[in-house]
């Protein structure tokens, strides 16, 4: 069984939490010694972000450990390059989350040829329309054992979370609002009626919120109807001065999951 099943398979009762950081920093080669640091923590899953030039759904935190990890010489093929010792180590759920370019320009079935051979698990490329998914590249995703997540928002017509939802095969990504990642303040308190409709969806896969999680009490919120949350840019600001000390990230994790959770 894939490793995203089973986290949710074995989740019982707990809400799962999930960790996004970007590759590449806070330095070139910080990737496995977060993902150590994270497992030791008890996070539950990571995305690693793959740099992308032009991020444009991402928040300024975000867009700028992107622009970060490039001028520290990070790239696809290094990232992969780092992560074929992966499994050595880490038995955590582990995704790649990204933009569809650099995908394309290393070609699709080499970039899953990639993801199996480090023992990637899902993939979750936003900008991926479902159907262009559906039509040319589901079968080399099913071949190389790569579970798709694909996003929904508060917005997203209901014919179209049918699509989405059959679409995922590991779990579906909902965000708390349509809007750039980091925006904690305008997320917050806004669209809690669309979210929980949203919520609501009779989803056959799990279910993950995202966007505008930074503490226990947004955690909680966005995670009353679903499997668990996501953190990213709360996250990359505890890496801005460095890889921080275990004590630090563990003290993080446990600030955002109830202690039963850990």
């Amino acid at each position: 069984m894939n490793r995203i099943a089973e986290t949710f398979n074995n989740r019982g009762d707990n809400k799962l939490l999930s960790i996004y950081f970007t590759a590449g920093y806070p330095q070139i080669d910080d990737t496995i010694p977060l993902l150590k640091m994270l497992q030791n923590a008890g996070a539950d899953m990571v995305e690693i972000g793959i740099p992308f030039s032009d991020p444009l759904a991402d928040g300024p935190v975000i867009q700028q450990s992107n622009q970060m990890a490039l001028n520290n010489g990070m790239t696809l093929h290094y990232l992969f390059q780092s992560l074929r010792m992966l499994r050595k180590e880490i038995h955590l759920s582990v995704l790649l989350m990204g933009y569809i370019n650099p995908v394309m320009q290393m070609g699709v079935e080499n970039f899953c040829r990639n993801c199996a051979e480090c023992g990637i698990d899902g993939l979750i490329l936003p900008d991926l329309p479902v159907k262009e998914y559906n039509k040319h590249y589901k079968a080399i995703f099913e071949q190389y054992m790569l579970l798709p997540v694909f996003l929904a928002t508060p917005e997203t017509q209901t014919e179209r979370l049918s699509e989405i939802d059959n679409a995922s095969a590991g779990f579906v990504y909902l965000l708390s609002a349509t809007s750039i990642t980091g925006q904690f303040n305008k997320t917050a308190n806004q669209n809690q009626d669309a979210l929980h409709q949203l919520q609501s969806f009779p989803f056959k896969h799990p279910t993950m919120t995202g966007f505008g999680i930074k503490d226990r009490n947004s955690f909680e919120k966005a995670t009353v109807n679903t499997s668990g949350g996501i953190i990213g840019t709360a996250f990359i600001e505890l890496l801005k001065n460095g890889l921080p000390e275990q004590e630090k990230i563990t003290s993080f994790i446990q600030s955002i999951k109830p202690s039963e959770n850990l």
